[in-house]
């Protein structure tokens, strides 16, 4: 996985870099289906994790989007991204490279649309935009050094903080089922399509699993015994529902929201997993499957490639998870002005939530400068602001503010 794991992050830190977020919530505000697509392609490559997701989507209803598109957006974005589709076109050949992106595709055009036929409240109005960006957004016009440096920071740091544990964590989970687990402990289910999905929807819903994390999980899975179509339901509902998704799309979009969002993920989860398993029936995915080994066939060359590439994630993922977490470890937030107070935020698991968090204090009135650090929670606040205005914009993209 190790080459196509770089690339994909590698492209993702360039989307980061060179498209900003405020074109995303343009198209997104509208009670319609055009809002429900709009944010269901933009989610779909876009290389946000499980948890980073929750707190995206939540700026994103609070600047203006619909329930139906930002639905769509908590659907599609978990289930994909640019790093984790070429990830399985490496591992599981190109029909699930295929399919995995189509189904989650229309499962939340399916889920989006639902939410705004059962949604019963007004239009939220975007707020007001000055030039070419909202308020909370400042117009900063980089070089293309400075982007490209951007890019790279984002892909191979920032990004490796947030799905680099996970993934580490999956492969780790992969390799003791191999070791652990007996050959046949699933060929039970291999004549029983429906039953091998419920187990898997029933281990995967409620635990946190990346995009990426899942595949090796997966290809473990269908080595063991499950089907092909049980292993893309754990790919498409590990990483779209958990815990925290569940509980965050309660409390800021109401009940009916997340009954919206289940069903959807369920019902998707189901749908294109007996179709995965019908193509296998008929050849279809085995077929594809060894072209995608033909024209992946490796020499002496590309095998010493793949240990290259794999010793750069080893030093890549060391230095996120390690190396950076020492060094922030021995900073710590301090008042820098009488104007200035420092709160707790709860809530917060990766750097998409810490950058949501300080985006959200700094759209508050009277907040001159705030900073977020994930480490230890704490934030930063400086300017006139009201502890009460402060704690409901961090409600509002779905964390909790308390007293430093």
């Amino acid at each position: 996985m190790s080459p196509y794991l770089l690339l994909g992050f590698l492209l993702a830190g360039l989307m980061h870099a060179f498209i900003p977020s405020r074109y995303y919530t343009r198209f997104l505000s509208r009670k319609n289906m055009r809002s429900v697509v709009s944010a269901a392609l933009f989610g779909i490559p876009l290389p946000l994790c499980s948890c980073g997701v929750i707190p995206t989507a939540m700026s994103l209803r609070r600047e203006g989007a619909s329930k139906g598109a930002t639905t769509a957006f908590l659907i599609a974005t978990p289930q994909t991204g640019i790093d984790s589709i070429i990830a399985t076109f490496a591992l599981m050949g190109l029909p699930f490279a295929i399919v995995r992106p189509v189904a989650a595709l229309l499962t939340s055009l399916f889920g989006g649309a639902l939410a705004n036929v059962t949604d019963r409240s007004a239009e939220v109005q975007p707020p007001a935009q000055e030039g070419c960006c909202s308020q909370s957004t400042p117009c900063e016009r980089l070089s293309l050094p400075r982007r490209l440096g951007e890019a790279l920071r984002y892909a191979y740091l920032t990004m490796m903080q947030d799905i680099g544990k996970w993934l580490v964590v999956g492969l780790v989970v992969a390799g003791l089922i191999t070791v652990l687990v007996p050959e046949t402990a699933f060929t039970v289910f291999r004549e029983n399509t429906f039953a091998s999905m419920l187990l898997v929807l029933v281990i995967a819903m409620p635990m946190y699993v990346c995009a990426t994390g899942s595949i090796p999980i997966a290809v473990v899975l269908m080595l063991k015994g499950l089907t092909p179509g049980a292993a893309l339901v754990l790919l498409m509902a590990g990483p779209a529902c958990n815990f925290a998704s569940m509980l965050v799309v309660r409390k800021v979009m109401g009940l009916r929201s997340l009954v919206t969002y289940l069903v959807s993920i369920i019902l998707g989860a189901i749908v294109f997993g007996c179709l995965i398993d019908w193509l296998q029936f008929h050849g279809v995915v085995d077929f594809m499957a060894k072209l995608t080994q033909q024209a992946m066939h490796h020499s002496r060359a590309t095998i010493t490639f793949y240990w290259c590439c794999t010793a750069v994630l080893l030093l890549l993922l060391f230095n996120a998870l390690v190396i950076s977490k020492i060094n922030k470890s021995n900073k710590s937030i301090t008042s820098t002005s009488m104007n200035t107070s420092v709160y707790r935020i709860e809530g917060m698991s990766c750097n998409h939530c810490r950058m949501t968090a300080e985006k959200a204090l700094l759209s508050v009135p009277g907040v001159e400068n705030a900073s977020v650090d994930l480490a230890t929670g704490q934030a930063q606040v400086t300017g006139a602001a009201s502890r009460e205005a402060l704690a409901k914009a961090i409600e509002e993209v779905g964390f909790t503010l308390v007293e430093g």
